[in-house]
Order: C-alpha cells, then structure tokens, then sequence
C-alpha cells in the first residue's frame, strides 16, 4: 500500500469539518484512527489537538517521520502505532472502538476499496463517522486540458478507474462524487457531507496569489467546495459517512 500521496493532504474546510465532528464526540480524548495514515500529517495535529491517534500504516519510512514529528510536537505518548497494511484492520484495531476513522489519500490505492471502506465502517463505534479524502477523476481530466494535454485528457476521461498507465501519482483509480458516495453507502455509511477540497487553490500560481489573502482564498474554497458543480471538480473529494447506531 502507497501512502503519503498528494490526496493525502486537505484545505482548512477539511479540517473544519474533522473538528466539527470531534466536537460532536463530546469527549475529552477522542480515538481516532488514521489508516494509511502515512507521516503523520494528520495524525500529529490531531494528537496536539487532545485526540488519542492510533495510526495504522506498513511504510516503515513514513512511521519513522511520524514519530520524529510526533516527538518533535510532543505528542507521542498520544499516538499508537499499528505497522501494518488495511487488511488486519479487523484483527488489528477492535470493532466499534473508534470515534472517528480516516482514510485520507487511501482509497485510490488499495487493492480491494469495497472490502476496505467495509472495515473502516466497522472500525467506527455506532453513530460515529469515517473520513475519506480521495482524488477526483474529473479534476485531472480538467487540469490535464487546461495545460494544454488534450489527447491524454481525452484518453483519462474514458478512463474505466479515472487513471493513466504512465499516471505520475502512481494511483490504482480517482472516484467522481457519484461512486465515491455509493462506496460508503454499500459499507452501510449515511453520507452526510460531500464537499471539494481545492477547487481553484491547486491550481493558484505564485503571481495569482498575491491579488488575495490566504484567508480569502480559504474562505472561497469553503463555499465553492459545498456548490455542485463546483465541488465536483475539486482536485480531492471530501466524504463524511455516519455509521447507524
């Protein structure tokens, strides 16, 4: 399993929605389980933010940067390690015990996402969420036209899984907003929220970027991310799944 992909990293709406959501915990020290978790570029900040984060991810070089971060910020004793691949989440992580469950950069590239968002769905505690950042395969049809790339564009959108034999990001498939939400919604997810995460932001270059603030720009990716069609273009899609109680 690959981690660390450019889909693994999120705007601040992302964020905004995971602590909206740990708010709605309502406990002192929520669990959290970061699977293919990478680095630790969620998992340290949860971790300062009074989360306990159990991290589950084989990449011995990515956990070794995790925990050198996690020191670094002073949150290891708030971090688990699980050094393992998502098919012994069930054995590795018990049933029902999380108060939120990400999989952030994850899907596009596990082997079998079915069986994966499956286990991530058993992993949250009843009326609890599962977090899913994914790439878009409409935004790469986009970006790829917009540069000038119309034949690989053309070839990316007929595309069975949204990528490319010679794909850079090294991706076993991108979702678009409709399959994304039917895959949680067949692990028995309510999908509650849908939103785009870098809508414009991604593609913002350096001269751009100085006709407005960071915060500005936050502040528009916010509300576009929530606006079909505009979200459904986003370079990452953002999916909020409740499992029943």
């Amino acid at each position: 399993m690959r981690t660390d992909t450019p889909t693994a990293r999120g705007s601040s709406a992302v964020w905004r929605a995971l602590r909206d959501e740990l708010a709605r915990v309502g406990t002192a020290e929520p669990h959290v389980v970061d699977v293919g978790g990478g680095s630790g570029v969620w998992a340290v900040p949860l971790a300062a933010a009074g989360c306990r984060v159990t991290v589950v991810e084989p990449n011995p070089n990515a956990l070794a940067t995790l925990r050198r971060r996690a020191e670094e910020t002073g949150v290891a004793a708030r971090i688990a390690v699980v050094a393992d691949d998502t098919d012994a989440l069930g054995g590795r992580i018990p049933a029902g015990s999380a108060d939120l469950v990400l999989a952030h950069g994850l899907l596009e590239v596990v082997d079998d996402p079915v069986a994966v968002v499956a286990a991530l769905a058993g992993t949250a505690t009843p009326g609890r969420a599962v977090s899913v950042l994914a790439a878009n395969r409409h935004a790469a049809v986009l970006h790829r036209a917009l540069a000038g790339r119309l034949g690989e564009a053309r070839r990316l959108l007929a595309a069975a899984d949204g990528v490319l034999a010679d794909d850079s990001e090294n991706l076993l498939r991108r979702f678009d907003t409709e399959g994304l939400t039917a895959l949680l919604a067949s692990a028995g997810l309510v999908v509650e929220l849908v939103q785009g995460d870098g809508v414009v932001s991604d593609s913002v270059g350096e001269a751009e970027s100085e006709l407005f603030t960071g915060e500005e720009l936050a502040e528009f990716e916010g509300a576009a991310g929530v606006v079909p069609p505009l979200r459904d273009i986003a370079t990452r899609l953002h999916v909020l799944g409740r499992r029943p109680r």
